[in-house]
């Protein structure tokens, strides 16, 4: 049980990393609020995505593929530039500790560079426009960080340097192997902030009218990078390059902000964009064509909910009601000649109910 307190503000909390048990299994906090992060930011995008030209499906058919590596690039970022942490007193690595992210060491920026290459690979397999896809998912990475930095209030890490503002922090650690009471900078709490604001401005810019796909992936490294180089450095737990003063995150904020930076200045004041080239206008202007077999009298529901799906799809439909008292034969034939159709991408069919 850790307490952590804010003085200046009155507020005192005792928290625990154990969030409960499960079969006696301990299921942390950290883990908890990092799922809960993850589950609020592809529903969001989920919701948003055919505002970008993207469909659900592809959305659910990349996470496969992007929750595990991202975690295996944030855990190994960290453990690179943070090996001596896992190491035994005879000097051996501790894979053991190595795999154990429950306990904390996640570093974001690995996350968001594996993001970045599944994003790549799948696109270019899906044949989607990865920067349209990257807009949509700048919004996931926000709602993710935004979420995850409370699960380093629970570990009590992630914070920043003595100080004696109001918001103050004060926590109980150790120093040179001694419980030490201090008081810090909750720069979880900057993080967590400052990536709701970043939230809340790309909203806002989606919500004017994108110019370009691209404008929020951008926008997100301009904002993130300016926001983490800062903060980085009010930390304590850096990580640094190997033995050098120099801080990992510090210098890849900047850098990858200010080339955002200037990359958005320069589309936004210097190139003229046409609306058509955005992917969802795209999207829009070829739709597939799908049709819907259904028992006359009976798909109501099962029409209406497939026709609202595809149409986040950016699909078109063709329904065929068929006749309580149609022939078996006649059926099939109509089904076969439907998906021997070339101008139609799928023939969606509902079973008739058997009394």
């Amino acid at each position: 049980m850790n307490t952590v307190a804010f003085p200046g503000l009155g507020l005192e909390f005792h928290v625990s990393s154990i969030a409960f048990r499960l079969f006696g299994w301990p299921i942390h906090w950290y883990g908890v609020i990092i799922a809960a992060g993850f589950i609020l930011a592809v529903v969001y995008c989920s919701r948003r995505a055919p505002k970008f030209g993207i469909r659900q499906d592809d959305i659910l058919d990349m996470l496969l593929a992007a929750v595990p590596l991202c975690i295996i690039g944030a855990r190994l970022y960290y453990i690179i530039f943070y090996l001596d942490l896992y190491r035994r007193p005879d000097g051996s690595l501790d894979f053991g500790a190595m795999v154990r992210i429950w306990d904390g060491g996640l570093a974001i920026y690995g996350g968001v560079i594996m993001a970045v290459i599944v994003l790549l690979v799948f696109c270019k397999l899906r044949h989607i426009k990865f920067l349209a896809f990257g807009d949509l998912g700048a919004y996931g990475m926000l709602i993710g960080q935004m979420v995850g930095r409370w699960g380093n209030f629970v570990n009590v890490e992630a914070y920043g340097g003595p100080t004696d503002l109001p918001w103050r922090m004060g926590i109980y650690d150790y120093v040179d192997g001694t419980l030490q009471y201090m008081e810090v900078h909750p720069t979880f709490l900057y993080e967590s902030l400052w990536n709701l604001l970043g939230f809340l401005l790309l909203a806002w810019v989606a919500k004017r009218g994108r110019k370009f796909d691209g404008q929020i992936f951008l926008g997100y490294f301009a904002w993130y990078g300016v926001g983490r180089g800062i903060i980085e450095g009010l930390r304590t737990d850096s990580l640094y390059f190997f033995n050098t003063p120099i801080r990992v995150s510090q210098v890849f904020g900047f850098v990858t902000a200010a080339v955002a930076i200037v990359l958005l200045i320069y589309l936004l004041a210097f190139k003229k964009h046409d609306p058509a080239r955005l992917w969802v206008n795209q999207m829009k202007a070829r739709p597939r064509l799908v049709a819907l077999v259904y028992p006359e009298g009976e798909g109501s529901v099962w029409l209406e909910k497939q026709k609202k799906r595809l149409e986040r799809d950016f699909a078109r439909t063709e329904e065929y009601a068929l006749p309580k008292d149609a022939d078996p034969g006649e059926r099939q034939e109509l089904i076969a000649a439907l998906r021997g159709r070339e101008d139609l991408a799928e023939v969606l069919v509902k079973e008739e109910k058997t009394k």
